[in-house]
Parts: C-alpha cells; structure tokens; sequence
C-alpha cells in the first residue's frame, strides 16, 4: 500500500491508469503498473549514482544518461514486446478465424463455435478466447466477454475482428460473411506484410555491407601500401 501511494503521489492516475491498459495486453505479465514504476524509478537512481561515483564527468553525463534510461525504459521493457506480441496474434489470428468461420457453418452458434475452435486450436489467441468464454460462465453475456477481451489484445487488427463479430450480433447480420471478409483481409495483410519484409533485405544487406565489407576492401587494397611505408 505504502508503494501504490508514492507512486499516486508522483504520477497522476491517467498515467498510472495508461501503463496499466498497456501490461494488460502483455498477457502473461507478472507486475502492474505501480510495480513497474518503482522499478523504473529506484533503477535509474541507481544508475544517476553510479556513474556519478565511476565517471569524473558523471555530474554532467548523470543527467543525460540517467534521462534516456528513465524513457526508454518503458518502451523496451512495454512497447517492444507489445508490438511483438500484437505481430504473433496476427500471424495466429488467420488459422484461428479459419476453423472458426467453417465451425459456424455446420450450424453452431458463436458461442458453441469459440468453444469447438478453441478445444482444437493451441495458441495464444486460442487461450484469450478460452478466457472470453471462462468469463461468460461467471455471468457475463459474450458481448461483455469480447469487450473485455478487446482490452487484453494489443492488435488493432483483431480488434476490428472482434468489434465486427459484436456488431454482427447485436444487428443480427451473417456472422459467417463477416468472418469471411475479415479472413480474407487477414490474408491479404500477411502477404503484405511478408512482402514489405522482402523489401526490406536489400537496405538491410546495403547496410551490412557498408559496415563490415567497405572496411575490410580498405584494407585488402590499403594493406600492401601501408606493407611498403612501415618497412
């Protein structure tokens, strides 16, 4: 408690409440928000003190370091692996939506549908359903359990999935044309996606290149001048 009311005293709820929303999406995360900030805040006075005791011009490089660690700590400990995380649900998602979509057409609701394709599909999507459904036991209607499933999904993309499956249920419009649609821009968005990692090798072997082949060609044509000078 006494930790929840320093971190209050510092930082306003907003942004408590903001790096909260964002460790929801990381699933399996063992620390909320005000853990996390105390973290942040005793390791980068950690860091301030250190290099002020190692460096002699800590007084003028602490501030500086001490400032880009506090920013960045955030986004290499939250938004890395939250981007990570919303790329693999992505790549589960077309599989997933799939079975489901050919699940709903041998008749089933939506409903008896996540339960089939979630007792057949093992993956991380799979078990988000899997809590969807385990919410709905415990009272709460399936629009409820998507809505507070869409708070635990970093992908914007299965997101709109999820909003369109409501709409589709509370308007009363075929879900499994819905799901047809939705499992086509899937796939049209992997090959996309696959296609723009394509591009991107060339700049990637371009820069490869200038780091570690332009040096070493200096040097096979450099060499034997420099072989000459020094004997």
């Amino acid at each position: 408690m006494a930790k929840k009311k320093y971190v209050r005293k510092i930082y306003s709820d907003s942004i408590v409440n903001r790096l909260q929303e964002k460790i929801d999406m990381l699933g399996d995360f063992k620390y909320d928000a005000v853990n996390v900030m105390n973290v942040r805040n005793a390791t980068t006075i950690i860091l301030f003190a250190c290099i002020l005791y190692i460096s002699k011009f800590g007084y003028i490089l602490g501030p500086f370091i001490a400032f880009a660690y506090y920013i960045l700590f955030e986004y290499v400990i939250i938004d890395v692996p939250l981007k990570k995380r919303a790329k693999r649900l992505e790549h589960q998602a077309l599989y997933f939506f799939e079975i489901l979509t050919l699940t709903l057409e041998s008749g089933r609701n939506l409903e008896k549908s996540l339960a089939v394709t979630v007792a057949n599909v093992d993956s991380e999507l799979s078990d988000e359903f899997k809590q969807t459904l385990d919410e709905m036991k415990y009272g709460k209607t399936l629009i409820e359990a998507l809505e507070n499933m869409k708070k635990r999904i970093p992908s914007v993309t299965i997101n709109n999935i999820i909003l369109n499956m409501t709409q589709t249920s509370i308007f009363g419009n075929s879900i499994i044309d819905t799901l047809y649609n939705q499992v086509e821009f899937l796939r049209d968005k992997q090959s996309l996606d696959i296609k723009s990692e394509i591009n991107k090798i060339p700049n990637k072997i371009s820069i490869v290149s200038v780091i570690f082949m332009v040096p070493l060609i200096l040097i096979l044509i450099l060499g034997p001048f420099l072989l000459t000078y020094l004997g």
